[in-house]
């Protein structure tokens, strides 16, 4: 399992490959997996957002987690595959959990919990119910989609809980790092592609980014020039990645992803589940530029 010391470095966020029928397709998550095991990332992260997870089931969640695991350990590799289980209901997060500790998930993604916007005691609570049944977690906090955002109170307290190694920070700004890294140790990484420079310059540890499927090779070089103290060659190597996220999000994420990595060959169909639907044809024309300007 997972540690604070293992939550650095590039972390990518896998999307759930689909049949055209909308049917989980091993075949394309085979070889997409394995294309990212050639490069040098430190981990990743199934049925997150990228993944589709508000349309998946929990089962399908832990079968994309064992193909996942499953390509890691044929390939020889020792990254850690962690897995979303963060739910509006402690309840059902409590249970996933406890279900991806039998898997064998190194960690878990647990989002603040969605809709129901609990007081910030609650969602306390909620993480120190999901900490305590042994299995890592990663929070995740992400205000844009939950309607609630941490205090920064509630985020250290959060953090001094023994089993939360980290944070996925995508609450679009810096501050709430700024005020974690001065009163903890525990990484937080970037949750926010386009932000990610910045934020290793404020303390950040790494990024978990949907854009990292792209250019995974160029992240990587980016995150290790900045590690050597080379931020000149890592703002470089950012900025030739800057327009390749700004396509991807311009549009709800992982509908560009799913269709420049299905473009690609790396998966099969850029197939979507409602309601997530297809990209434009003008994203489609965009993205055609940045491949043909890039081959």
């Amino acid at each position: 399992m997972m540690s604070e010391q293992h939550l650095h470095g590039i972390f990518v966020p896998t999307v759930t490959p689909f049949t055209a029928d909308e049917e989980i397709d091993p075949v394309s998550c085979r070889r997409y997996v394995d294309r990212l095991l050639a490069y040098d990332i430190q981990g990743l992260v199934v049925g997150g957002t990228t993944g589709e997870s508000p349309t998946l089931s929990w089962d399908e969640a832990a079968s994309l987690l064992r193909m996942t695991q499953e390509a890691v350990r044929e390939k020889g590799s020792r990254i850690p595959v962690v897995v979303g289980t963060g739910t509006s209901s402690t309840a059902a997060s409590v249970k996933r959990t406890e279900d991806a500790g039998r898997l064998g998930a190194d960690a878990v993604l647990v989002v603040v919990p969605y809709y129901s916007r609990p007081s910030q005691e609650g969602i306390l609570a909620h993480f120190r119910r999901v900490s305590q049944v042994g299995v890592p977690v990663i929070v995740y906090e992400i205000p844009s989609r939950t309607g609630t955002r941490l205090s920064v109170d509630t985020a250290r307290r959060i953090m001094e809980l023994d089993g939360v190694i980290g944070m996925k920070d995508s609450t679009g700004d810096t501050s709430l790092l700024e005020a974690l890294v001065q009163t903890t140790s525990k990484p937080v990484l970037c949750g926010e592609d386009q932000r990610l420079f910045d934020m290793l310059g404020r303390g950040a540890r790494g990024g978990i980014l949907a854009s990292a499927n792209i250019k995974t090779d160029v992240f990587v070089d980016m995150y290790r020039r900045f590690e050597r103290g080379d931020t000149k060659g890592a703002a470089q190597a950012f900025t030739t990645v800057l327009p390749w996220m700004e396509r991807l999000f311009s549009e709800p994420n992982p509908a560009p992803l799913k269709w420049l990595l299905a473009r690609q060959g790396i998966i099969a169909s850029d197939s979507l589940r409602l309601p997530m639907s297809p990209i434009s044809q003008t994203l489609r024309t965009e993205l055609e530029v940045l491949l043909q300007a890039s081959s």
